[in-house]
């Protein structure tokens, strides 16, 4: 999941899809997958949870800093955060 993250954040921007929204739901999910991932692999170890909640708005500096073409949103950290939060139930679940 890490990987597909990469690619997503932080390849050349291929202009989205067009719909409204759609950017803020791919930031969900992929947040979402990356936590329920994180807890699923690592149990309800706090410091799981912490790389991936401060994944968040890292990813976004590292766009609006350092990669041409790309831009930082306030929003997307936001739809991130609920990702991990939704994520880390779902991998509760998971593993349970």
């Amino acid at each position: 999941m890490l990987l597909v993250s990469l690619v997503v954040l932080f390849a050349p921007s291929g202009g989205g899809s067009g719909l409204p929204g759609s950017d803020k739901v791919v930031h969900l999910l992929l947040f979402a997958a990356l936590a329920a991932t994180a807890r699923w692999c690592f149990g309800a170890l706090l410091p799981a949870l912490a790389a991936v909640a401060v994944y968040a708005p890292v990813s976004e500096l590292v766009q609006a800093l350092l990669l041409p073409g790309r831009s930082g949103d306030p929003l997307d950290v936001v739809a991130d955060l609920v990702g991990v939060a939704l994520g880390w139930t779902l991998g509760r679940r998971l593993r349970a």
